[in-house]
């Protein structure tokens, strides 16, 4: 029976990112988070904010320190993985092996940051090449990088992608698929609530699958259903989704992934709109 109260989130749930502050310095974004009343980060490494190659993690103790001085805890890493020069797929070896060196320090960074969780997804193959071909590959470093993380006390949460950014995993059965095949108890699935929309599946969709106490990471963002949005930009019903999560107990981690190109000029007047969507929900 569906629950008539009002659909409730916690605080610590919602995770800044800084992933729109891409112009903007890391602390004016850490500063802003602190500002807004975000207490959790799912930090995006790329420059400016996270120096992070194929050769290691650097500053790692600045960047912890700063978000301990503002009380933001760093609770997801995501390596970039969308944008060149990395992806979980690679195909040319010097290119695979230095994406599998890229993940496996940001695992590393991730460790050493107190994250619980590094977000991932199936990388994609060459889109002129044999799809299983790719799939193959793509199992094989996921399998390599769940193990590499396993070592490390973490845990990987799978997305899908849509099917502009990847010809490997992006539906609710690509998923189940995967992640049934590298078998490993540190791979899990993680709902995008955008690319899950745009494969027209829903969060109840998600849960009946895996059900509940298997996913522990969303990227949790509004959508038409297209775009990485701030709630109230796009169509998706912001209290249907939070009685969802509560109907499933889910106590996760919502990653507020903010890509849409109209955020960047003023990414605190997002992050404020998103923040007042999502309060009026706290239970706190």
């Amino acid at each position: 029976m569906r629950s008539t109260s009002k659909p409730h989130l916690r605080r610590e749930q919602i995770a800044g990112m800084n992933i729109h502050y891409i112009m903007w310095s890391l602390d004016y974004f850490l500063n802003a988070q602190q500002r807004l009343g975000f207490r959790s980060l799912e930090l995006w490494c790329a420059e400016p904010h996270v120096t992070l190659d194929h050769t290691g993690y650097f500053e790692a103790s600045d960047i912890a320190r700063k978000a301990e001085q503002r009380g933001l805890r760093i609770r997801t890493l995501c390596p970039e993985n969308v944008v060149y020069p990395w992806q979980y797929c690679a195909r040319k070896p010097l290119h695979e092996q230095r994406s599998l060196a890229y993940f496996k320090h940001g695992i590393e960074l991730a460790e050493v940051l107190g994250c619980e969780r590094m977000s991932i997804n199936s990388g994609w193959g060459d889109f002129d090449e044999d799809r299983q071909d790719a799939w193959k590959r793509s199992r094989e470093h996921l399998s390599i990088l769940a193990a590499y993380a396993g070592e490390h006390g973490l845990t990987l949460a799978m997305e899908s992608l849509r099917p502009e950014e990847s010809n490997l995993v992006t539906t609710l059965a690509d998923a189940r698929r995967m992640i049934d095949e590298v078998n490993s108890p540190f791979l899990e699935p993680m709902v995008d609530t955008t690319a899950m929309g745009v494969a027209g599946e829903t969060l109840e969709m998600w849960f009946s699958e895996f059900g509940n106490d298997v996913i522990h990471e969303m990227h949790f963002i509004d959508g038409d259903p297209y775009g990485h949005l701030v709630w109230g930009d796009g169509t998706h019903d912001l209290a249907s989704f939070i009685r969802i999560l509560g109907e499933h107990s889910f106590e996760g981690m919502l990653g507020q992934e903010i890509t849409d190109a109209r955020y960047l000029e003023d990414p605190v007047a997002a992050d404020e709109r998103n923040m007042k969507a999502l309060e009026t929900f706290f239970s706190e």
